[in-house]
């Protein structure tokens, strides 16, 4: 559904033309169509009213509305109803076209009412179902007061002469407004308006002999080319062919020829038949070209959205695969030669899966269904591929539905990604966050993380011990030697350290002098041992400079065992207590936790 310039005449000129083309439609339609001294049977004037306030800004409003107004009080005052109705009839005539253009306006903003079907549906709601209902109530009370007509025969003259009308003339009208049977002159290639001026003169012919010639009512013939032009050349052959077939059906009915002289009634009958035979096929073309103008425009951004994504697919580093609700691929990029080590052509026809190592198959089978589940989401997984070029060990697939016109689900687009260079980069910087940059250590996060994993081995009955470690008078090193003494005095303690931990033991560096060590698979008495042995690995001295000068070092330390009832902070409170007892037993000592 299109959005369309909204007009905003400024000139002082352009009411007073609005107000002149009304004023010679209402006088036209009260001329030909009062035909029992009523209200008109044919009324178009406010048709034009409608179409100027849908194709313009609201600020251009009051002054078309002003000048429709006057027109309208006029033409009533000398060839309609009299001077009596002309106020009340002008107010009516202009409320009916204002309730026309709000509930539009609110409902479809700037967007026409000729574009597709649902401002069509909208447009027609609006007229027939609330303004002409609503007005008919009005002028019917105004004309039975101001003539001899009844008020139910008012009213229906009212409804059926504004609701058709407006129904023929207002979406002829707006395409004029805004100048769509220019643009189609100008884009449209000659072929096709030669195929066009064919089809409405076949349609003319076809009208002329309905309405003149034939000897029988076939009212049904002009029917089939009116659908064809509806086809072939869209909304503005359909409003053409509706011009058309008012002008010479018309005349026609008016002047007493054409097949609904068969209606035994009067004049005005025959002519609210005819009227209901061209609001028929009003609905019958324009809703169906309005129709294929939606398809048409939907079928050019198909085209320009494939050509993207073709363009897309052939020319990315990425793999591009169509997939099929089976899970069959149905289309590979060229990519895939580089990427996969595969050619496309030998991918189309196997199981995406067929590409995933078995290990990883189950995790992108889960994203293909979330996927498929959820369409206009996207579902990102990553996975070993099976097949790989080059040093590709491992990729990232996102994957989101295609859907049809329903919105269900039909397949699968999936990109897929190397990302081997980016998860080494990641790994690289995990294992530099989880090392301590100066002494080699677990950092205090990555040392913390291995105390959680001991902590659910220890609930599950495993013997695990922490030992907290603080070296004995560093604050002096410092002092003394300065802080690159002190840097070489912790690198050199943890090298000397290191030698007596296990595989699975970890030493974590928790700040400035503090160390931890974790021992896995050990009870108390071994810890207490292995510190024995740590404490004698401290015993030769460790340089402090490059000339020479080396000190020894101690430490002391609190050692617990992990009990998997409690939680870390528990433990590491349990052995920074027992740490504190060593401080203060006199340094260079180890002390269990209670």
């Amino acid at each position: 559904m299109p959005r369309f310039t909204l007009r905003n005449p400024q000139s002082l000129a352009a009411p007073i033309v609005t107000g002149c083309v009304y004023f010679a439609a209402a006088t036209l339609s009260v001329s030909v169509s009062r035909f029992e001294g009523g209200l008109a049977f044919i009324w178009g004037a406010n048709a034009f009213l409608m179409a100027e306030l849908l194709t313009s800004r609201v600020s251009y409003w009051p002054r078309a509305m002003l000048a429709c107004f006057l027109a309208s009080m006029t033409a009533t005052a000398l060839f309609g109803i009299g001077p009596a109705a002309a106020l009340p009839m002008a107010f009516i005539n202009v409320s009916e076209a204002l309730i026309v253009a709000i509930i539009c306006r609110h409902f479809l903003s700037n967007r026409t009412v000729t574009g597709s079907m649902h401002p069509l549906i909208v447009f027609i709601l609006a007229l027939c179902g609330v303004a002409d209902i609503v007005t008919g109530f009005a002028a019917a009370a105004v004309a039975t007061l101001t003539t001899s007509a009844t008020y139910g025969a008012s009213w229906l003259q009212w409804y059926t002469g504004h609701a058709l009308g407006g129904l023929i003339c207002t979406p002829v009208l707006i395409l004029l407004l805004q100048g769509e049977f220019g643009r189609w002159l100008r884009a449209t290639p000659r072929a096709m308006k030669i195929e066009a001026v064919a089809l409405l003169a076949l349609f003319t012919l076809t009208t002329v002999h309905v309405f003149y010639w034939a000897r029988y009512p076939m009212l049904f013939a002009p029917l089939l080319p009116l659908v064809l032009i509806a086809f072939r050349v869209g909304h503005i052959g359909a409003a053409a062919s509706i011009v058309i077939l008012a002008l010479i059906g018309g005349v026609a009915t008016m002047s007493g020829a054409g097949p609904l002289m068969i209606i035994d009634g009067s004049l005005g009958e025959r002519v609210q038949a005819f009227q209901f035979y061209l609001a028929l096929s009003f609905l019958l073309s324009l809703p169906v070209a309005a129709e294929l103008n939606g398809r048409r425009r939907l079928f050019q951004m198909l085209q320009e959205s494939e050509s993207r994504y073709r363009a897309i697919a052939e020319h990315s580093g990425d793999v591009v695969l169509n997939i099929g609700m089976e899970g069959v691929i149905e289309y590979a990029s060229p990519s895939a030669q580089e990427q996969i080590g595969c050619a496309p052509g030998l991918l189309v026809g196997q199981s995406a899966t067929d590409l995933v190592d078995p290990q990883d198959r189950d995790a992108v089978l889960a994203a293909h269904r979330q996927a498929l589940a959820r369409p206009g989401t996207v579902h990102q997984v990553e996975f070993r591929p099976l097949l790989a070029a080059g040093d590709v060990d491992c990729c990232e697939m996102v994957s989101r539905a295609v859907v049809d016109d329903r919105g269900q689900a039909v397949g699968l687009v999936s990109m897929i990604r190397d990302i081997s260079k980016h998860k080494a980069r990641q790994r690289a910087l995990q294992q530099v966050a989880a090392r301590d940059a100066l002494t080699g250590a677990d950092s205090r996060r990555a040392f913390l993380d291995k105390l959680d994993a001991a902590m659910v081995r220890a609930a599950q009955g495993a013997r695990s011990c922490l030992l907290l470690i603080d070296l004995d008078h560093f604050k002096a090193v410092n002092d003394r030697y300065g802080h690159s003494g002190g840097d070489r005095v912790l690198t050199g303690f943890v090298q000397r350290l290191l030698p007596e931990l296990r595989g699975l033991d970890s030493i974590g560096r928790l700040g400035g002098e503090e160390f931890a060590i974790l021992l896995v698979d050990c009870d108390s008495h071994r810890a207490s041992q292995l510190c024995d042995r740590l404490r004698a690995r401290l015993v030769p001295p460790i340089d402090v400079n490059d000339r020479g000068e080396a000190i020894s070092v101690t430490f002391s330390a609190g050692l617990v065992a992990l009990d998997g009832g409690s939680t870390r902070s528990a433990m590491l409170e349990a052995a920074d207590q027992a740490l504190y007892e060593a401080k203060h037993s006199g340094r260079n000592c180890l002390r269990l936790a209670a």
